[in-house]
């Protein structure tokens, strides 16, 4: 049944809402140290496309996180991909429409390689993955000889550069933006009515009302004008659509789902999820044939975004992806987690990144400052955890 004290609900899932208090606390932080620029509607269509291919591995890496694992490869993943797709493309002359699929079954088919050996051979993902980062980067220097290779034709740069086109013609604002903002947040209302209204019948602790309400008003106004800030510049980037889908389609997987559910048994206790039925050694396989094939669809989207495929591409992109992912609110210890707050991990790291540098501060801190931003998350957990214990 519904808590009457917003405070001790609150309280309760510091975790939940701890990291989405803070992205709303640095932005709000950043827009004032920088005059404004952070939410300006061309800086914000920047962060979005500079910040995808994190996201769009974020929903992989969560699964994999979640089930007690890791994939250290994702970064070679996404240069070797990105080099794959280039050199069908810009040397072999092969199709678009023949590449990008064919790109997404080889991402499955790595995941699937180092799935094998850490579901059914009980080799740790680390290791396995480690040699994956090793072999697939060695990969890629062989594909491209060493060389960039591009450009990509206008129909592959659409990916990542792209914007969805305004139906009621070439005025600005773009009107088409600003409904869809508008539509999307209707349904996120909607769905929270109904998960509330489904709680509530079969006397599920739920959220105070108060709360409720607040929580969905203030996240569907933000929906709406960010929508209205991009509609004011070029519309909503095809990749933001592509997020938006993975997003909801990953989060509803991981909550309203039995295979979501297996995945957080088999992290939380693999031997009680053995004994209840689930094949846990199938399901392990699964999760990172998913996140190779996001890895893969990463690839594709950063390599359309350059134009070009680089020896370079993807390095160190494995860390930014796995703190986006403890940064949100997922355990180290496997079991929890969700993938909204593995988004907010991505645009916290995102959001700082481009802030600072707006400011001016060197990379040199830039990468100190992420590294203790990622060890307060994780002490934040454990503090949480402990205390909950």
């Amino acid at each position: 049944m519904a808590q009457g004290s917003m405070g001790s609900y609150l309280k309760g899932h510091l975790r939940e809402y701890g990291m989405m208090i803070a992205l709303v606390a640095i932005m709000v932080f950043f827009q004032m140290a920088t005059d404004g620029t952070l939410m300006k509607p061309v800086n914000l269509t920047n962060i979005f496309l500079q910040n995808s291919y994190i996201i769009i591995m974020a929903c992989g890496m969560l699964l994999v996180i979640v089930a007690g694992h890791i994939d250290l490869s994702v970064g070679s993943v996404v240069g070797f991909v990105g080099a794959l797709a280039a050199v069908m493309v810009v040397n072999w002359h092969w199709p678009v429409l023949v590449v990008v699929p064919v790109c997404l079954v080889v991402g499955a088919l790595i995941g699937a390689a180092q799935g094998y050996w850490i579901a059914y051979w009980r080799i740790p993902s680390f290791i396995v993955t480690l040699a994956g980062m090793l072999v697939f980067r060695g990969a890629t220097l062989w594909l491209l000889a060493g060389q960039s290779v591009g450009p990509f034709p206008k129909s592959f740069q659409l990916m990542s550069t792209g914007f969805i086109p305004d139906i009621f013609g070439p005025d600005k604002p773009n009107w088409t933006a600003v409904i869809l903002g508008a539509v999307v947040a209707l349904i996120i209302v909607f769905l929270s009515l109904r998960s509330r209204k489904q709680a509530l019948k079969y006397n599920i602790e739920t959220e105070p009302v108060g709360f409720f309400w607040g929580k969905n008003i203030v996240l569907s106004a933000a929906i709406i004008y960010i929508s209205w800030l991009l509609a004011t510049y070029r519309g909503l980037p095809n990749v933001l659509i592509t997020m938006g889908i993975l997003v909801g389609a990953y989060s509803f997987l991981t909550s309203s789902t039995t295979l979501g559910r297996r995945v957080y048994a088999l992290g939380g206790n693999e031997k009680a999820a053995k004994l209840s039925g689930i094949k846990t050694e199938r399901l392990t396989f699964l999760t990172f044939i998913n996140m190779g094939m996001l890895a893969a669809l990463a690839g594709l989207i950063f390599a359309a975004r350059l134009n070009t495929a680089t020896p370079k591409a993807g390095v160190s992109f494995e860390l930014d992806v796995i703190a986006a992912v403890f940064i949100g609110g997922a355990s180290m210890s496997g079991g929890a987690g969700k993938v909204v707050g593995a988004v907010i991990g991505a645009l916290i790291m995102g959001v700082m990144n481009n802030g600072m540098s707006i400011l001016g501060i060197g990379i040199d801190y830039q990468q100190v400052i992420k590294g203790l931003v990622l060890l307060a998350a994780v002490i934040f957990d454990v503090w949480n955890r402990s205390k909950q214990g």
